[in-house]
Order: C-alpha cells, then structure tokens, then sequence
C-alpha cells in the first residue's frame, strides 16, 4: 500500500525553480536591509533545500567589516542543518579584501556555492568590479549570492537581482509562544528572461512555498502589484 503524498503548496517563482539547473544564474544580488539579515537568510534557505545528500562540499560566506558589524557573524546552530557543518567564514577587512575573496572563491571547484556581504555602496563594488564576479561565476559553474546591505540599487551585471525584507510568520501550529517559521517579502526588480513580480516566501521546516503578493489572502501578505516595467529599470 502506497503512502499518501502530501499536497504540495505554491509553486517558488520560476525564477527561483531554475536555480542550480541548467540555465541558472550564476550571480545573483540580495538587498536588504542593514538589520534584518533577510538577505542571507533567503539564499541559506534555498540552498539548504537544494543541498544534495552525500554533498560534503564546504561553502563560502564573506563579509566586510561593516557588514559584520551591522548583521553579525553567522550563528552555526541557526543554519539549516544541511550547511552548518560545511561553512568556510572569511572575516573581510576592506570591500576590496571582500571582492577578492569572493572572486577567488569562485574559482575554486571545491565549493558548493558563495555567499557575500558588502554594506552600503562602497566605490570597489563598481560596474566593472560586478562583472568580474559574474564572469568567473559562469566561467567555473559557480553560484554567487551577493548581499548588499543597508545598500542603494546601483550599476550591476547580476543576472538576478531581488529586494528582500522580512515578513511576519504564521502562527505556529502547536505552541503559541514559539517563533513562527522563516517568511520573506521578495520582489523581483531584474532579471533576465523572468518578469518582475512579488512573492511571501515561507519556509515551512520542509521546503519553501510562494504566494504571489497580489494574489494572498493573507492581510499581512497585502501589497501593491508589481506593474509591469523595464528590466532596464534595476
């Protein structure tokens, strides 16, 4: 007798379902807020669903001082369960020290992705500075999740770049008092060959779930509709 299958909840974007698959960016850039982490905590999620069993791989995250200073360093118990084993942490001094590490990290065909931090809109993270992140990210089938924090939307060669902040969390199921599980507003503002649009991203212990913002019922989930404009316009 064949057990029964869960019913599966929303479907992610499609410009999430694509990652790690063929086609997939391979520099992606996260903004957020100079608080809230919501940043690397969408990137972890995803990556701790798509880890592979039997992966042993390390990873990579990179942070400039003020990044560090605003949002901490990475707490190992609170990653998901399939990374925290597996970080490589590397406490930058400079942007420059930053971008360095992380191009070097892209480079290397040991690990399984990168993540980095930069605060703000320091003159290293310039156009040219993105684009050599980018081609060493496609050049060795890398993934890079670049967190901007606290930052303006300015020049990049990302090939996705999303605006995050936190959402407020469903009411758990069987305590009351207990935090709720992880919850994101996220807008996708560029891309290439996906539209923009917003989404309440939920991570519910099992997998990640997406409700379009215009659609939700939920009253926290309300927000204007992402209108239809330019990719240019990131």
């Amino acid at each position: 007798m064949m057990a029964a299958v869960p019913a599966a909840g929303p479907a992610l974007p499609a410009a999430l379902q694509a990652h790690g698959g063929p086609g997939a960016p391979a520099h992606v850039e996260l903004f957020g807020g100079a608080q809230d982490c919501a940043g690397p905590a969408f990137a972890l999620a995803l990556e701790g669903q798509r880890a592979l069993p039997g992966d042993e791989r390390p990873w990579l995250w990179v942070q400039d001082r003020a990044a560090l200073r605003q949002t901490g360093r990475p707490y190992r118990p609170g990653l998901p369960h399939a990374l925290r084993h597996r970080l490589i942490h590397v406490a930058a001094t400079t942007p420059e020290d930053a971008l360095f590490a992380l191009e070097e990290g892209l480079r290397c065909r040991d690990l399984a992705f990168v993540v980095g931090e930069i605060a703000g809109n320091p003159r290293a993270l310039s156009l040219t500075a993105q684009r050599r992140l980018s081609l060493a990210a496609e050049k060795h089938s890398a993934v890079l999740w670049l967190v901007r924090v606290g930052a303006a939307r300015d020049l990049s060669s990302a090939r996705q770049r999303w605006l995050l902040r936190p959402a407020p969390s469903l009411p758990p199921r069987w305590n009351a008092q207990a935090p709720g599980t992880p919850a994101w507003h996220a807008e996708l503002f560029r891309a290439r060959n996906h539209p923009p649009g917003e989404w309440i991203l939920r991570d519910d212990g099992q997998a990640l779930i997406a409700r379009p913002v215009q659609q939700s019922t939920d009253p926290v989930d309300l927000a204007g509709a992402a209108g239809d404009r330019p990719l240019a316009a990131g």
